[in-house]
Parts: structure tokens; C-alpha cells; sequence
């Protein structure tokens, strides 16, 4: 194969086009990947609605939620990033973006480097000044260079581990963190009854992520009740609420309230990004409980909302945003532990590696008549 396939986008609003480059020549640290899954992300989501809120390099591919298999690899890049051995064959996950390392931000504040001032995309050397390119995993092959860019982390899978779960490990991270920050709080202890805010991928897999790392109860809020309620209660939540069917916030927060009982829920986790969902979720919470946000597209500041009540309910909020290089590991590690215990492929819809195929996958998630819409550039890599 002398040309990859990509997907590219030329801006907002605009259908998919699938394009070729040229196979790029390996250097003595760079790894070509084929492409296995790659799941459609609501990030991927907002940049296509216009959302994204700095200038991007159009046209570019999207795709970041990928688990591919190496299949040539310099003669210098024999690890991961956590020391494991890889070549050719080896299955693969490699996050979007990773802290840098060196700035100064890196330096002075290593335990919150997800907040790089110059963060590292996998891929960008190729493609940022001259696309399209191989930077998403919306695409046959992903290239990554450690010589060009010390940076960038790449992660072995499991030689057992399905790529399509594989595909999953990049969005439990983020939950999984976020749960680890509220228990540094102390906020998030043994037996606590959680309420999910938000049924899409990321509230899917908080509902595993919070049971696995010890809730005793999870309750989910969101829509629509097929696929995603549903889909919630299959992974573990003893109840839902629809917001479909409950659209008065009041009525909400006493649906949650009479489900959850006593004071409140010990903590709730906001994975749906939605505006109002803030101050909708405090009034989940019992007095003293905790409030996580993972909403990275909420916009709070414009809400006419009465948020004194953050202080008179005496409440530990926490953002959380992504991951550090050291997270990653903890999401392959759960999904591969767990991965009898939960219907983690029931998530993800297939969608052929196709410019109609990958509109359907866009067009499907807006919709939310999928979890998620997963592209699959090389079917055959799905049967190991």
C-alpha cells in the first residue's frame, strides 16, 4: 500500500471526503498503525457544529477514541510509554493530545498537566501545516513519530483485548479520573450513591467507572430511553430518569431525590455538558456531597442561576478535564479487568469506513440514535 485513505472535513456543516496521502517512510521512532475502531466523540461533535472555540486547520481528520495494530515500526521504538515491549503486531491506543513534559506549566504543576500550555497531538508534524493528513483516526493509518515529537505517549494494548474495546480506553480514562479526583476530596468514598448526569458514551462508562471503583448505587439522568436508558441500566444504574419525560427541573431533582432517598446523593457527575445541568445536579446532592463537572462545552457563566447555592450547601465542586499521561493505563487496565462484566460493545454502533458511512456515524450520534458510532477502516483487525 503506497497511499492511506483519510477522512476530512473542509469546516463545519461540511460532509466527509475521503482523500489519499502518501504512505509515510518510517523514521528510527515512528510507528504507522492501522486503524482497527475509532469511535465518534461529542468532541468531534462540536467541532463539526462550529463550536470549537479557536481557529482549526481546515480540511483535517477527525477521530481520536482509536485502537489500531502496529504494522511497521522503527528499529528505536521498542516500548510504550509505561516500559511495555512493541512491534509489529502489537495492539495500540494512543490518546489525542498529551502534556508536553517541558513547559513551564508541565514543570511547576506535573499532578494537573492536562492543562498543558502546549500540548502534543499525535501526528501534528504531518498535517497541521499541510493537510489533510494523518492526524485522526477516521482514517486507514495513523502515523506517529517520538523523534519529531518527544511528547507523544502510545500505549499497549492486551495482544487479547478486541480492538473495538480497545477503542473505549481513551473515554473511561477521562471518568476515571474524574472519580479519583472527587476520592482525593474525599468526596467519593466506598458505598456512595451516585447520580450520573448524562446518558451519552462518557455517562455510559461513568456508570462502570463508578461501580467498579467502589459506588454502591448509580442512578442515570438523561434520554432518550433507546438506546441510552436502557443501555445505562444494562451497565448497572438501578434506575433512570428521563428527561424527555421529565422536562421540568423541579420535577427532576424530586424524581432523582425520591429515587435516591435520605439527604441526597453523595456525589453527581456531570457528562453531558449541558448548561443548566449544574445547577439542576447540586440539588441532587445532599448537604456536604459532591459535584463533578466533565461538561467541557458548558457554558455556565450565562445561566440565570441562583449559584449561591454552591456556598449555603457547603459543596465540593470539581472540574475535571481529560487525562494525564499517567491516567491512560488505568483505563486499558479497567476495561481489560472488566471486561466480562459489563456489555462494552453494546455501546458502539459500526459504521463501514465510507464518506456515506461516516456522515451516518456523525449524523446517528447528533441524532443519539447511538451511543456510540464507531468507524471501523480495517473490518478484518476486528475479528483478533
Amino acid at each position: 500500500m503506497t497511499e492511506i485513505r483519510v477522512a476530512t472535513f473542509d469546516g463545519p456543516g461540511a460532509d466527509p471526503v475521503i482523500r489519499t496521502v502518501p504512505r509515510p517512510a518510517i523514521g528510527p521512532k515512528a510507528a504507522l498503525i492501522q486503524i482497527g475502531a475509532c469511535g465518534v466523540c461529542g468532541t468531534d461533535l462540536h467541532i463539526l457544529k462550529g463550536h470549537w472555540p479557536k481557529p482549526l486547520p481546515w480540511p483535517f481528520t477527525l477521530g481520536h477514541e482509536l485502537a489500531g495494530v502496529i504494522v511497521e515500526i522503527g528499529a528505536e521504538l521498542t516500548t510504550d510509554f509505561m516500559g511495555k515491549p512493541i512491534g509489529v503486531g502489537s495492539k495500540l491506543m494512543l490518546p489525542p493530545l498529551m502534556p508536553c513534559g517541558h513547559c513551564d506549566w508541565c514543570l511547576h504543576y506535573p499532578e494537573t498537566a492536562n492543562k498543558c500550555l502546549t500540548p502534543v497531538y499525535y501526528g501534528r508534524y504531518l498535517g497541521f501545516d499541510r493537510p489533510p493528513h494523518l492526524w485522526g483516526g477516521w482514517s486507514e493509518m495513523v502515523y506517529v513519530d517520538l523523534e519529531e515529537l518527544p511528547g507523544t505517549k502510545i500505549y499497549k494494548l492486551p495482544d487479547a483485548m478486541p480492538l473495538r474495546l480497545g477503542a473505549l480506553s481513551e473515554p473511561l480514562t477521562s471518568c476515571i479520573r474524574a472519580f479519583e479526583r472527587a476520592q482525593r476530596v474525599n468526596g467519593f468514598a466506598w458505598n456512595a450513591t451516585v447520580v450520573i448526569q448524562g446518558t451519552g458514551p462518557i455517562g455510559i462508562l461513568a456508570v462502570a467507572a463508578a461501580l467498579e471503583m467502589g459506588a454502591g448505587r448509580v442512578i442515570s439522568v438523561g434520554a432518550p430511553e433507546s438506546p441510552r436508558l436502557q443501555l445505562a441500566r444494562k451497565f448497572g444504574a438501578e434506575a433512570t430518569v428521563n428527561i424527555e419525560e421529565i422536562t421540568a427541573p423541579a420535577d427532576r431533582i424530586k424524581a432523582v431525590r425520591d429515587i435516591v432517598g435520605g439527604y441526597g446523593a453523595d456525589l453527581v457527575m456531570d457528562c453531558s455538558g449541558h448548561p443548566t445541568a449544574g445547577p439542576e445536579g447540586i440539588e441532587f446532592l445532599r448537604d456536604g456531597g459532591t459535584y463533578v463537572e466533565m461538561g467541557q462545552f458548558t457554558d455556565a457563566g450565562s445561566i440565570d442561576t441562583n449559584w449561591h447555592r454552591i456556598c449555603t450547601k457547603d459543596l465540593n465542586v470539581l472540574g475535571s478535564w481529560a487525562f494525564t499521561a499517567n491516567d491512560l493505563p488505568k483505563g486499558v487496565d479497567m476495561l481489560w479487568q472488566a471486561r466480562d462484566r459489563y456489555p462494552w460493545l453494546d455501546m458502539q454502533t459500526l459504521y463501514d469506513f465510507s464518506e456515506q458511512g461516516i456522515s451516518d456515524a456523525v449524523a446517528d450520534a447528533i441524532a443519539m440514535r447511538t451511543v456510540k458510532s464507531t468507524i471501523v477502516p480495517n473490518p478484518a483487525l476486528l475479528e483478533g
